[in-house]
């Protein structure tokens, strides 16, 4: 693997489509951890990053801290640390002074953002969105599961479950967002879009699905604000 610290996917102003299909799994300094890189600024181990992670069966990590913070959502498998084990559907917010030795015992994939979430003083976050109802959303044919949300901090994250995308019309981010595809599959005017795709809309733009398959998404908005430009 290249040691360059070029960016990926490091102008915000763009509209970025990764489908994890179309990527290969490069190794960490974990060795049996891998990685798929959807968006890197800074240096290759400590710059800011978000990706899918593979725990292979056995695995683990050493122990480390989370400078301006880390997220996690399990998406297949079970993830662990000496904190507790976090199966399929669990969300954590690590923030910074937090420190773990994470493993998985059977081996597991999630979805990992690194260096986003500055600040001290937010609150570490361990949800089993599996166990919470979805809500009911003043969205024509959506309903949501809240993430985090924290004073002053700008960002914001939800999962949502889309019925009958077409429905939805044209959805606006004003601030920006970033969509990971967790279920099913959605369509618009430019393509498709399943499962693990990873989208980031830029501020002011906009999705118009145009499909009727369900999907459930995470969604992430109000992020921009921590995020280096490269």
């Amino acid at each position: 693997m290249s040691d360059s610290n070029t960016p990926l996917n490091g102008d915000l102003s763009q509209r970025i489509v990764m489908r994890p299909e179309h990527l290969s799994w490069t190794p960490s300094p974990g060795g049996h951890v891998l990685r798929k890189r959807f968006h890197r600024v800074g240096a290759q181990e400590s710059g800011q990053v978000t990706s899918l992670v593979r725990y292979e069966p056995g695995a683990n990590f050493p122990a480390h801290d989370h400078p301006q913070g880390e997220e996690i959502l399990v998406l297949e498998g079970v993830f662990s640390d000496e904190h507790g084990d976090w199966p399929a559907g669990s969300y954590l917010l690590n923030p910074e002074g937090f420190t773990h030795q994470p493993f998985s015992r059977d081996g597991c994939l999630l979805f990992v953002k690194l260096r986003q979430f500055p600040g001290a003083d937010r609150e570490h976050v361990a949800v089993d969105t599996r166990a919470r109802p979805w809500q009911p959303s003043v969205k024509k044919s959506v309903s949501w599961k809240k993430l985090y949300a924290q004073e002053p901090y700008t960002d914001f994250m939800r999962l949502e479950a889309w019925d009958t995308p077409a429905e939805l019309g044209r959805i606006n981010f004003p601030q920006g967002a970033e969509l990971l595809v967790l279920k099913g599959s959605f369509s618009d005017a430019r393509g498709s879009y399943g499962l693990h795709t990873w989208l980031r809309i830029p501020a002011g733009g906009s999705l118009e699905p145009t499909s009727n398959d369900y999907c459930e998404l995470y969604i992430k908005e109000g992020g921009f604000s921590y995020l280096r430009a490269g």
